[in-house]
């Protein structure tokens, strides 16, 4: 664990651009609060990990069962038309993935996503509405 990680000691660290919405066995799915692209979370694994290849073979593996579980959620919940996945980490050296509902006649289609555009930010009640609408897909994955 890492005293300065967002995804180790959550609170005001997480809160700066994430909510909550699960853990699962491998990791910890956070909404997005910059929300243009709708459905937009972090798949964080559980363990203070920089890279894929800090895991074994078996924990490599289930996280990425467990993040194919999340996009699945987020396909049945918003069906977007694709959706991107991106795992950089050059600050932020805990493995984590961004996975990005894209639709075809909106905002960044056919292009790389912004890390934070700045852009579109909810209120709390549709906060709330899409965390249930992926909440309730992840009891069918």
């Amino acid at each position: 664990m890492d005293q300065n990680c967002a995804y180790c000691m959550e609170g005001e660290l997480v809160a700066k651009f994430g909510i909550k919405i699960c853990e699962m066995d491998t990791c910890k799915v956070y909404l997005f609060k910059e929300q243009s692209h709708k459905g937009r979370v972090i798949v964080a694994h559980k363990k203070h990990v920089g890279d894929m290849n800090e895991l074994t073979a078996a924990e490599r593996s289930a996280y990425f069962e467990d993040v194919a579980k999340v996009a699945r959620a987020l396909q049945a919940a918003f069906h977007p038309d694709k959706v991107n996945y991106g795992a950089y980490g050059d600050t932020g050296h805990h493995l984590h993935f961004h996975l990005v509902p894209k639709y075809a006649d909106e905002f960044e289609w056919g292009g790389v996503f912004a890390m934070n555009p700045d852009k579109k930010y909810l209120n709390e009640q549709e906060y709330a509405d899409i965390i249930a609408a992926i909440t309730k897909e992840l009891e069918h994955v």
